[in-house]
């Protein structure tokens, strides 16, 4: 396939997987709403307090963690992933070096490799959560950063504007590329995960449109009477329409083996994206390189052999043995808040996933930051349905599904039980025996939000939470929630609760809502 083609295909396949992942974050929403209200359990049965059998106890005590130690995880992380980058930017620059017959020296292995390391950037986003300018005016800052550093590196026969126009190529391309998908919450979670099904489906529709083309030069009468048919415009529709009866289901394939491989750990949120930026990224030395070397230009793709064992070292000896299971998380928060909830998983329960577990009940204010690869193509196969808890006897089930296991570079994922209207306040119980901590936002709490007052006689009865901190804000309607509070500090265990209150606009700062949460500590 010549370069053209190739590139043709990245910007389709990339435009296709931001649509379909905006229609598939709408229409899961959609579907989670509508399921949530099914009234598949009577209300007389849903008492809200599940047996015994069904909320599991820890069988060990947790690891005694300090916000120190979240400290020195969150950054392992980041050094982890910047020496990989480099390690491969700099075997990237060798690479091109010897293709090109160029110099290396330290001064031009360097400087390329700095230039070419901008693929971390779309990875610290993720862990930072970054927000769109940030994420935006870090990728354009790093591009122009690149042109100046490399025009002022090289010799004077290289002008500015020959600088410019080689990195528009070799790198532009992918940098807008890997914008695009990550830019929004919809496609960073979404888009990532459906872009490889559009580049099967997209490739399809290219060898579709080659094939009629090259019928009609032969002079095939079946190519003549399909344009008749179909008239020049919609014969060139058709003929890439049509390959998708047959791609969908190697596509379809694709998407269940990548579910299944998340499911199964084998690959993580974090290091799929890295793999798949450097993919995007190494697809322009490539492209640069096919014409000379043809199929051996694929060697622009050897860079990629130090994910694995980076991913290997960093699982062997990134994270120190800790004594005691990882502590777990249960966060609950006031419904259709969706900037209040989402700006506190943004920063304080992405840092918390760094030493231990999480767990809640899904909402669809948390679907951009929660839904993964097993989630997406569950619903892409019409059975989300399945996911939720039907009745009270589900409950054990889906707990048995939640993975308490972290990925290979550490963090912790969020596991949520699916809840109907008629069943959530089983499985809130069920959560709540099988948590150590609690995080719970009560801001903008109105008289209305009788779940929470449920949720607060639930967090002061059930034996074994160590903490539960508890946000409010000035718009939290503290007289509508006296009654709740008084029964919670009366019978609850001393200390249990700690009240966070935040001043104005501004939330409050992540490590002063972490540094309760790390209460094992406390009690060494």
């Amino acid at each position: 396939m010549a370069s053209g083609k190739i590139l043709t295909l990245l910007i389709v396949a990339t435009l296709l997987a931001l649509l379909g992942a905006w229609v598939v974050a709408r229409s899961y929403r959609s579907s989670m709403k509508r399921l949530m209200k099914m009234p598949l359990v009577e209300r007389s049965t849903a008492t809200g307090q599940p047996a015994a059998a069904e909320s599991p106890v820890p069988a060990t005590a947790p690891a005694a963690l300090t916000l120190a130690d979240n400290r020195r995880a969150y950054r392992r992380l980041l050094v982890s992933f910047l020496t990989l980058t480099l390690v491969i930017a700099l075997t990237r620059t060798l690479i091109t070096q010897v293709i090109a017959d160029g110099p290396i020296t330290l001064k031009t292995v360097a400087t390329l490799g700095a230039a070419y390391a901008w693929p971390v950037l779309p990875v610290l986003a993720v862990i930072g959560r970054w927000s769109r300018p940030r994420f935006v005016g870090a990728m354009l800052g790093w591009f122009v950063l690149a042109v100046l550093l490399l025009t002022w590196r090289t010799n004077e026969n290289v002008s500015f504007a020959m600088v410019f126009k080689w990195m528009l190529f070799d790198t532009g391309l992918p940098l807008v590329v890997v914008t695009a998908l990550c830019l929004g919450g919809a496609t960073r979670a979404v888009g990532p995960w459906l872009a490889p099904l559009f580049v099967l489906l997209s490739g399809s529709s290219i060898l579709g449109v080659d094939l009629l083309a090259a019928a009609f030069d032969a002079g095939s009468t079946i190519s003549h009477a399909f344009i008749n048919f179909f008239g020049g415009i919609g014969a060139l529709v058709a003929a890439a329409l049509l390959p998708w009866l047959v791609a969908w289901w190697p596509a379809r394939a694709l998407g269940r083996w990548l579910a299944q491989a998340y499911r199964q750990r084998r690959i993580s949120e974090l290091f799929y994206l890295f793999t798949a930026v450097w993919i995007i990224a190494l697809i322009g030395p490539a492209l640069g390189a096919i014409a000379d070397l043809g199929w051996s230009a694929l060697v622009c793709f050897l860079p990629l052999l130090w994910i694995p064992l980076g991913a290997n070292l960093m699982q062997r000896f990134a994270a120190p043995a800790i004594a005691g299971r990882p502590p777990t998380l249960l966060v609950l928060r006031v419904f259709q808040q969706d900037a209040n909830v989402q700006e506190l998983f943004d920063h304080v329960i992405e840092r918390w996933r760094l030493t231990g577990n999480t767990v809640l009940i899904a909402g669809t204010d948390l679907v951009e930051r929660t839904i993964d690869a097993d989630d997406i193509f569950t619903f892409i196969d019409g059975r989300l349905g399945e996911r939720f808890i039907h009745t009270p006897a589900d409950i054990p089930r889906r707990l048995a599904e939640f993975e308490w296991l972290p990925d290979v570079e550490g963090r912790y994922r969020v596991n949520e039980c699916y809840c109907h209207d008629t069943t959530w306040q089983q499985a809130l119980a069920a959560l709540v025996r099988a948590s150590d901590v609690v995080l719970m936002d009560l801001r903008n709490f109105v008289a209305q939000n009788e779940g929470c007052l449920h949720e607060l006689r639930v967090l002061a009865t059930t034996p074994g939470l160590a903490r539960v901190v508890v946000l409010m804000n000035e718009k939290t309607q503290m007289p509508a929630a006296q009654a709740a509070i008084a029964e919670a500090t009366a019978t609850a265990p001393a200390g249990r609760f700690v009240w966070l209150a935040q001043q104005g606009e501004v939330p409050p700062a992540t490590e002063n809502v972490l540094t309760p949460l790390f209460v094992a500590a406390e009690r060494r």
